[in-house]
């Protein structure tokens, strides 16, 4: 065994031991104090490895992945959710269809839902002082928001009631989130694969297999955009124009995130001299047929539920920042403009990498428009959820492009020294993560020169 391969070894059997004890030991969101030092011990770790990979031999580096991987969901499967309590609705929302009745009928704290409540999701007592524990008719719930309609398209609401019927009784949270490892792990396996189609290198994929917003988002704390993200990667993997739109359909109706991807899923189609029937043909085979797939996932629900399938999204909306005149979200855009005007030019500027993707993306290797546009878009309206950022992530594990790995990780520090009510930290994380992305940008344009190597991408 090479010297790279023993410290890329060591390097990652120290990160598996570091997101152990971040779940054990580092606290929780109601003592987040500790948790940001564990995250960046694992970010280090992670960096470190990351970089000693690119010089490990492919087929060594192609184990070291999915061992990595597989080790990494392991130590995350050791406690329950850590700093997220988006799960227990989840669980509450298989539940619910289980028993016949539409996710998007009633909010949790209904009478009509009474009978489905059970000591797990809704426990005894009415101190509910724990960060998970939420006042509801007198009694506790660790479900947020128990007063509000679910707010999760209708794939994830499939994956929730498949989760529900394979678990066992008294499963509690277990299942979900060994649903999220697998989840994480067959992601890595469609990295892989496409990184195999498309003769790219495969180490590559250690930016998703080992990075830390997996085991702690997709795994401990079990969130759905995993599934997004896998049917994303599956779409931009593949070139036949239907299967990808319909995938992305698919993805889109898991989180809406991935709408972003459309246009590096479409990359250079208006570009200069492309044949017009082509372009026509392309376009509306992606775009019509991700809008079916959306529209037939809806349909199950609507007889029931009508216009409230949209559950709580307008109201999510309105919490998280995003109407005219609230000042909690685009933190970069205000430091130059006034606050009225950020979400305007924030619409604007990602509308601009849109179009340079259409007009200049590369059709062969559509992550990295995808990643522009998606990675613009967070860079943006800076959202306190990291989790978001794991479609970020999963596309530069595609490409290579790890300066957008700071996304994330803005991300995470944002949400772990306090969110939306800490400007100064938002406006400074994410102004790093800009910086970062610039950098690598000039880097990759310099190493371009002598031609692009490992991790770098193409």
């Amino acid at each position: 065994m090479g010297v790279r391969t023993l410290c890329t070894t060591a390097l990652l059997a120290a990160l598996v031991a570091v997101v152990a004890a971040t779940v054990r030991l580092g606290g929780d969101l109601g003592h987040p104090a500790a948790l940001l030092y564990w995250y960046a011990a694992a970010w280090v770790l992670f960096a470190g490895a990351a970089w000693m990979v690119r010089r490990v031999p492919v087929r060594t580096a192609v184990v070291l992945i999915l061992a990595g991987g597989i080790a990494l969901c392991v130590a995350a499967l050791s406690t329950p959710p850590r700093t997220s309590d988006d799960m227990y609705r989840y669980a509450w929302d298989g539940r619910v269809q289980a028993a016949g009745i539409s996710p998007y009928a009633y909010p949790p704290d209904a009478s009509q839902l009474a009978r489905l409540r059970d000591p797990w999701l809704f426990p005894a007592g009415t101190a509910c002082h724990g960060w998970d524990l939420h006042s509801v008719a007198g009694a506790c719930t660790h479900i947020n928001r128990p007063s509000e309609h679910t707010i999760y398209p209708p794939v994830a609401e499939g994956w929730f009631l498949l989760v529900h019927a394979v678990s066992p009784a008294g499963g509690r949270h277990k299942p979900l989130q060994l649903a999220g490892a697998a989840l994480a792990v067959v992601t890595t396996v469609a990295l892989l694969l496409v990184q195999r189609r498309t003769c790219g290198d495969t180490r590559r994929v250690a930016l998703w297999a080992w990075c830390p917003a997996v085991p702690f988002a997709a795994v401990n704390d079990a969130h759905v955009d995993t599934l997004g993200v896998l049917l994303t990667v599956a779409a931009l993997g593949t070139a036949v124009a239907a299967r990808r739109g319909a995938l992305l359909g698919a993805a889109i109706a898991v989180k809406l995130l991935p709408v972003l991807t459309l246009p590096g899923a479409l990359s250079g189609v208006l570009a200069p001299g492309y044949d017009p029937r082509a372009r026509l043909r392309r376009t509306t085979c992606v775009l019509l047929t991700a809008v079916g797939v959306v529209a037939l996932a809806y349909l199950p629900y609507l007889p029931a539920s009508g216009s409230a399938v949209l559950g709580y999204l307008p109201g999510y909306l309105r919490e998280e920042g995003y109407e005219p005149g609230n000042v909690s979200r685009f933190a970069l855009l205000r430091l130059v403009l006034p606050d009225a005007w950020a979400g305007p030019a924030a619409v604007a500027l990602v509308g601009l990498s849109a179009w340079y993707v259409l007009r200049r993306g590369d059709p062969e290797r559509p992550w990295h428009g995808s990643l522009l546009v998606t990675g613009t878009a967070l860079l943006l309206t800076s959202p306190v959820y990291y989790w978001y950022a794991l479609l970020v992530v999963a596309l530069v594990a595609m490409g290579g492009r790890w300066e957008w790995l700071a996304v994330a990780a803005a991300g995470t520090v944002l949400y772990v020294a306090g969110g939306l009510q800490q400007q100064a930290v938002q406006a400074s994380a994410y102004g790093l993560a800009a910086v970062t992305v610039l950098a690598g940008v000039l880097v990759r344009a310099r190493a371009r020169g002598g031609g692009d190597r490992g991790l770098d991408g193409a």
